[in-house]
């Protein structure tokens, strides 16, 4: 496992559940743009947020990617764009801790080769997105909240900063847990999403929050959008969650196996959840999560769309579904969706 220093966070996933080679990782993100490409210019709507899956991109990449190119093509936005994040103030030491940031090796990107997936061929408009809130972590009922409140987070394609003041700012209202990059836990619900959003949304930072499958769930995501409100930043937020893992290897098989365990799962377990999140239905989305296995990260989802919901989106729109048996087929396999929350 690689290990954080001070004021970075590393990238524990990089090199097995994606690529850690810069060049490879957008090879990878413009290949799921191309698989993507009709339904991304097919859709119709401002995006404030959304819901993404989080296995290894082999599986769920391409879901994933296409739902933040769509969110970054049209952004739901409040407010005009705000002047480029300032880097946050950070304890005083003998050596800048953000030295690394302001010498990073990665080189800047080209020109995005996302423009030619924009609808109507309009330019995308991701760079007015101040920061970008990301819902994730596994947790049981009874966990404590958290954020990442200070620093920033490695990615192939380079550091993206915590937005420090959005982030004491949750932490503060709603008192939850305050972490730094050495003590917020290495997850991949957060972590494999931070590739795409540094590649569609380059100027933006981010504000993970790990939020458990309870009723602080809806609370919380109400009140990240009353923060950004309160200091006047645009957000589009994610909800990460994969679906029913189902078979021996997750001790969960009440369909049996074989065809009826497939249908079961992608035709009645999934489907109602999937149904859950397109009704945006916050309370629902929990109570299915825990009660039938359908959603792993079942907090993080109603947090999201909690907070898209006091963002004024009405509707939720199905990008994409998948189960991992597509690709490797076993008597074990896990459900992946893509959801958008759409104005």
């Amino acid at each position: 496992m690689k290990k954080s220093a001070y004021g970075i966070k590393k990238a524990a996933f990089s090199g097995s559940w994606y690529p850690d080679d810069p060049e490879e990782c957008t090879k990878s993100i413009e290949k799921f743009l191309r698989e993507g490409d009709r339904r991304i210019k097919s859709l119709n709507g401002l995006f404030s947020g959304g819901v993404v899956p989080h296995a290894g991109w082999f599986f769920s990449g391409s879901i994933a990617c296409g739902v933040i190119a769509s969110i970054a093509s049209s952004p739901f936005l409040k407010r005009a764009p705000m002047p480029p994040l300032k880097e946050d103030p950070m304890p005083s030491l003998k050596e800048d801790p953000m030295a690394s940031l302001k010498a990073d090796p990665v080189p800047p990107l080209k020109a995005c080769p996302m423009r030619s997936f924009m609808p109507h061929g309009e330019e995308p408009s991701a760079e007015k997105v101040d920061a970008v809130v990301i819902f994730g972590m596994h947790m049981h009922p009874h966990s404590q909240p958290c954020t990442m409140v200070n620093g920033c987070w490695e990615t192939p394609l380079g550091k993206i900063p915590v937005h420090g003041a959005l982030a004491g700012a949750i932490a503060k209202q709603m008192e939850i847990r305050q972490d730094s990059p050495l003590t917020f836990p290495e997850e991949n619900t957060i972590e494999l999403q931070l590739p795409f959003i540094k590649y569609f949304f380059p100027d933006a930072a981010i504000v993970p929050v790990g939020v458990p499958p309870s009723n602080v769930a809806e609370s919380m995501g109400r009140g990240v959008v009353s923060c950004a409100d309160e200091l006047g930043i645009n957000i589009v937020v994610l909800g990460s969650t994969d679906m029913t893992h189902y078979g021996d290897s997750f001790g969960f098989s009440p369909a049996g196996s074989g065809n009826d365990a497939l249908k079961w799962v992608t035709d009645h377990n999934d489907r109602k959840a999937i149904q859950a999140m397109l009704e945006m239905d916050a309370g629902a989305i929990v109570s299915h999560g825990l009660t039938n296995r359908s959603l792993c990260c079942a907090g993080a989802v109603s947090a999201a769309v909690s907070a898209v919901k006091k963002m004024g989106a009405v509707k939720g729109v199905e990008f994409d579904y998948a189960i991992s048996h597509d690709k490797s087929p076993g008597k074990s396999f896990v459900g992946y969706s893509g959801i958008l929350f759409a104005h």
